[in-house]
């Protein structure tokens, strides 16, 4: 299942910003970042694109109606006010009369007269009516059902045009939900729910976002080149500040986005080392301190999963042995800084109404550790199985994401626990996913990471058809999650989720990872979010 950004508030202050204290060297405005995109954008249409290169230069071409502050609130972005029916089910939006389409006039024939035109009521319908469309395919369809015949309009029995959205005038738009949603607002501040001009688009002829010439934007830059040749060297993606939707409670603080476009993150590695990129995201966490700002956030859940074909861990109270038997507290003392241990699904990185979730629902309580139960369930296995031991099993490991070498501590423990030794196989990150869907491996350690920051996007890889759906219980954990009325309510649906899933113990939490942004020490306000690995540079400063 794709993963998604709603955003459960979690995004800005789940999110790394750099503060470095330079106030003496000016306001750090008016600088041409030069920044790198790991793999050319597949596309630029925000009810689409999902990799991290493209959700990077949507983020900076891009808003909505609500935003994300400083401080992880949701508030008013092209949206000047809203109102929400008694009921909950009605939002009513007064637009801005001073958010525009802009574009560069030299790469884009709609723009004839004017360089920029105001965004209009009608704009947000055509993109919800996009998002909907099953002919769309968009990922992000499903997290927007809870609007009204969402779910008919996905499933193919009712247009796309039958959805309730509609423009009550050029500045008005009214969203009729389907039932009450704590989460509906933080949705409209996520990237495909940005608008789309429909004569744009159909102008477009089926290229939309897909070059230079095919986007138009109504965010904080906009586009100037996108040149990309798979077997050269100098692809670069050039963006330029608007001007126009610059306003009070709106600062674009950087003059220019100059960014390179480099196949892997070795090349990214190379460009921060030789100083021609100023900052970078990464699982590493070896970048000196003295160097660079390094920021990390803990948005990662390693799991071990198991093949369900497999001989062995097939059977429940093999993997319950495992689940009972793993002592965090002992393992938590030999860990490093960028790995802790966990009992959760969901990571402390997921903010909810300004709070780590963590905080909010502690993994504590779903700690599993029971040695005596262990010790009887390890026995049920065996004999179930008719075996003493187990042969040549080792934990599939990507030797990109972790040090495998904690996980001999595991394994350690099992042996003396349990009387099983189960080994370690690292592999490179591509024969790893090759061999999880090839289902060629035993015992895996997952990287659990959703797209974006939601607690919906990460129960639902529980869901559906994904590597992880034989680890729940067929429940639909998202539904259920996004049809939370209050905060405290999405809590109660997120713990209950996370108990459900650990039940079955078929994915058992090991530790959460970091991951991080690394720049150079002359920048502050870089905003990064670790789920999507968008980095936003609208407030970004240099003081070099």
């Amino acid at each position: 299942m794709k993963r998604f950004s709603l955003i459960l508030c979690a995004a800005l202050v789940a999110s790394s910003g750099f503060s470095c204290g330079n106030k003496d060297r000016g306001d750090g405005a008016g600088h041409m970042y030069n920044a790198p995109l790991q793999g050319n954008p597949k596309s630029l249409d925000p009810q689409y694109a999902s990799d991290p290169s493209s959700d990077t230069v949507i983020k900076n071409m891009y808003s909505g109606l609500m935003r994300r502050d400083a401080g992880g609130s949701i508030v008013c972005c092209n949206a000047e006010k809203y109102t929400v029916s008694p009921d909950g089910t009605v939002y009513t939006f007064t637009l801005r009369r001073d958010n525009y389409w802009s574009a560069d006039k030299n790469r884009n024939d709609i723009i004839e007269e004017n360089e920029y035109f105001p965004v209009k009521a009608e704009d947000y319908v055509f993109a919800f009516q996009r998002l909907l469309d099953p002919k769309m395919q968009s990922p992000y369809a499903e997290y927007y059902s809870c609007i009204r015949g969402g779910k008919q309009i996905i499933s193919g029995s009712a247009s796309p045009e039958s959805a309730g959205v509609r423009a009550v005038d050029d500045y008005t738009l009214e969203i009729t939900l389907e039932h009450p949603s704590a989460e509906f607002l933080n949705l409209l501040a996520a990237s495909p729910a940005s608008p789309c001009n429909k004569d744009f688009f159909l102008s477009t002829k089926g290229r939309y976002g897909l070059d230079d010439k095919s986007v138009m934007c109504n965010g904080a830059f906009y586009m100037r080149q996108w040149y990309y040749d798979p077997y050269g060297t100098h692809n670069i993606l050039y963006m330029r500040k608007n001007e126009v939707n610059v306003r009070e409670d709106y600062q674009v603080i950087p003059s220019y986005l100059s960014f390179t476009i480099q196949k892997d993150e070795s090349g990214v590695r190379e460009c921060l080392k030789d100083g021609s990129v100023e900052c970078m995201t990464t699982l590493s966490s070896f970048y000196s301190r003295k160097k660079y700002s390094v920021q990390p956030q803990s948005a990662v859940t390693l799991g071990l999963i198991f093949n369900g074909e497999d001989k062995y861990f097939s059977n429940q109270n093999l993997r319950k042995a495992l689940a009972y038997s793993v002592n965090r507290e002992e393992l938590a003392d030999e860990l490093s800084s960028d790995l802790t241990a966990a009992s959760g699904i969901i990571p402390p990185a997921l903010v909810l109404a300004g709070r780590s979730y963590r905080e909010l629902a502690s993994d504590k309580e779903l700690d599993m550790y029971s040695p005596g139960e262990a010790s009887e369930l390890i026995a049920k296995a065996k004999s179930e199985l008719k075996i003493a031991s187990m042969d040549n099993v080792k934990i599939l490991v990507c030797a990109d994401t972790v040090d495998s070498g904690y996980l001999h501590l595991l394994s350690q423990s099992w042996q003396e626990s349990l009387g099983i030794y189960i080994g370690i196989e690292d592999v490179t990150r591509e024969e790893f996913f090759r061999r999880i869907e090839a289902k060629e491996y035993s015992i895996a350690l997952y990287p659990l990471k959703a797209d974006m920051d939601s607690a919906a996007a990460v129960l639902g890889e529980f869901s559906g058809s994904g590597v992880l759906s034989t680890a729940g219980s067929g429940r639909d954990y998202m539904s259920e999650v996004l049809s939370s009325t209050s905060v405290s309510e999405m809590v109660e649906h997120c713990l209950g989720a996370e108990r459900d899933i650990l039940s079955s113990c078929g994915f058992i939490p090991v530790f959460y990872k970091n991951t991080y942004l690394v720049a150079d020490k002359d920048n502050e306000d870089i905003i990064y979010d670790p789920f999507s690995g968008a980095v936003d540079y609208r407030t970004a400063r240099n003081y070099g």
